[in-house]
């Protein structure tokens, strides 16, 4: 059975909100928990829900606390929550702020509901989503020339580890991983975790640039989404 994706969605548009409560509440696999008109609401829904969403599509320029504001705050206070950031006023030179926040995607308001569903599949198998533009000032601001950090030998990847980090790099679900490795899906997951630990990275595009800059990967092997 497919798991269910919920969802909630944080804007002060309501005619944007209505719209894709209704689209994405009729996809098969996805449930709208909640919706929410400012940062000062979602806070509020947050502190008083038992259950958390698995993604929130989050508006970035709305009054009050903002998308920044409210990004920064879901990271420290509830990081399990992958947040899509959606503005009008898209510029592919923000992806920087994606990186350093976790934030899973970074979207213009411009695309089509039928794209959103499937971005938000992705983000929910694979914990991030790169548009081509993005991809793009990824491999033009990452050189394969970078300095190797020294790692303390206690945090020496294993040859399984570079494995597993090399196909989260080529966008692999832990369940594809398993498959491909013969290993179990629990299996994939502790050897992600051990990759978070050993690397310092805070989410998957930060085990990405760890595997560019350490030369497991070259930046043109990346594939395009």
């Amino acid at each position: 059975m497919e798991d269910i994706i919920t969802i909630a969605l944080v804007d002060d548009d309501a005619l944007i909100v209505s719209l894709l409560k209704d689209f994405l509440g009729n996809q098969e696999n996805m449930e709208v928990c909640y919706t929410a008109d400012s940062g000062e609401i979602l806070k509020e829904k947050l502190a008083t829900d038992s259950a958390l969403p698995d993604v929130m599509v989050l508006d970035l320029n709305m009054p009050g606390i903002n998308g920044v504001e409210v990004t920064e705050f879901l990271k420290q206070n509830y990081p399990s929550i992958r947040v899509i950031l959606m503005t009008s006023h898209y510029k592919r030179s923000f992806m920087g702020f994606m990186l350093k926040t976790g934030v899973s995607a970074f979207l213009p308001k411009g695309i089509s509901p039928v794209q959103l569903v499937e971005i938000i599949n992705e983000v929910y198998d694979k914990g991030f989503y790169f548009m081509d533009d993005q991809l793009g000032v990824l491999r033009e601001q990452i050189s394969h020339k970078s300095p190797k950090p020294t790692l303390i030998e206690k945090n020496k990847l294993t040859e399984r580890e570079v494995e597993v980090l090399k196909l989260i790099c080529f966008q692999k679900t832990a369940k594809e991983i398993a498959e491909k490795l013969f290993i179990a899906p629990r299996t994939v997951e502790g050897h992600k975790n051990n990759l978070f630990i050993k690397t310092e990275a805070r989410n998957i595009a930060g085990l990405v640039i760890y595997a560019i800059q350490n030369n497991y990967i070259e930046p043109n092997e990346i594939p395009l989404i």
